[in-house]
């Protein structure tokens, strides 16, 4: 079964008086392409989300977020009392000595000077640690069930255009018999218009006749598309992670569909050819947001 490469996954759990939250988007991409925005406490695990979420998604354009809310705050600030003291000190003694007053605006000068303020920061702690992965792994498992969501429609989606693609190469075998009647016919009259010019050796004539016919042949394009077709199908039940080969099988169906086109000679199989690469086209479309 194939998956989209659209999805989305939200997962909340608590701990403490802290509620964290994570949210994980994607989008079609080429190359797994992740961009990550992770709370403080957490910024240590960030190459461990990464290979997590590589594992997980395998590919697209992944927008993961790790946020804390109502939480008391992750750093406690407290004030150095003893540097203080220090600096109170000096700032007495060195206006002694210069003969200058004290300032009256003593706290607001003294919080200014470096390291007064002291910030300590919460470590992250391995049972809050195993609290988010419970989290993360509920996320994955509902984006994943997203995507194999998106993945079902456009299954059936790609099923419903290969059966009608092939629904019109059959339209084909209807006209292939009368256009080769007709071009052999339209032949043999321009040849009989100018027979009274020109001498006409009838064997070569035959032989080329035969040549230019064979070269408008579209048998081998047929027999290709239609395993083109069934491949695509058969790549779609089997694996994971198929968006490619779906895309690469898609341009040779597309090949084999402009080549027929083009050796058509036939207004009616010109109009089927038309018709199928409009069906191709949405194919394509789609197949770029296959996983």
């Amino acid at each position: 079964m194939i998956q989209s490469m659209t999805g989305f996954g939200k997962a909340t759990c608590e701990y403490g008086s802290k509620k964290i939250v994570i949210e994980v988007k994607s989008l079609n991409s080429k190359q797994l392409d992740i961009s990550t925005r992770i709370a403080n406490l957490y910024r240590e695990k960030d190459i461990e989300l990464r290979n997590a979420i590589a594992q997980k998604l395998e590919r697209g354009k992944i927008d993961f977020t790790l946020s804390v809310q109502d939480i008391v705050a992750e750093q406690t600030t407290a004030i150095n009392k003893p540097l203080i003291e220090s600096y109170f000190q000096q700032i007495q003694d060195l206006s002694k000595e210069l003969g200058i007053n004290t300032p009256s605006n003593w706290m607001e000068i003294l919080l200014r000077f470096p390291d007064v303020l002291k910030t300590e920061a919460k470590t992250l702690d391995e049972a809050e640690w195993a609290a988010v992965q419970i989290a993360l792994n509920e996320a994955f498992d509902k984006i994943i069930a997203f995507r194999k969501a998106e993945g079902a429609a456009m299954e059936k989606m790609f099923k419903e255009k290969i059966t009608r693609i092939g629904e019109l190469l059959a339209e084909v075998d209807v006209y292939e018999q009368e256009r080769v009647a007709k071009i052999k016919s339209r032949l043999e009259e321009d040849m009989r218009s100018i027979q009274d010019k020109v001498t006409i050796d009838k064997n070569r004539f035959e032989q080329e006749m035969i040549f230019y016919i064979e070269k408008l042949d579209v048998n081998e394009e047929k027999v290709r598309l239609k395993t083109h077709l069934n491949y695509f199908l058969e790549t779609m039940e089997h694996g994971t992670s198929q968006g490619k080969k779906l895309g690469f099988i898609a341009q040779e169906m597309g090949r084999e569909i402009n080549t027929l086109g083009s050796k058509s000679n036939h207004s009616e199989m010109q109009k089927i050819v038309v018709k199928m690469k409009d069906q191709l086209e949405q194919i394509k479309e789609q197949v770029l947001n296959v996983l």
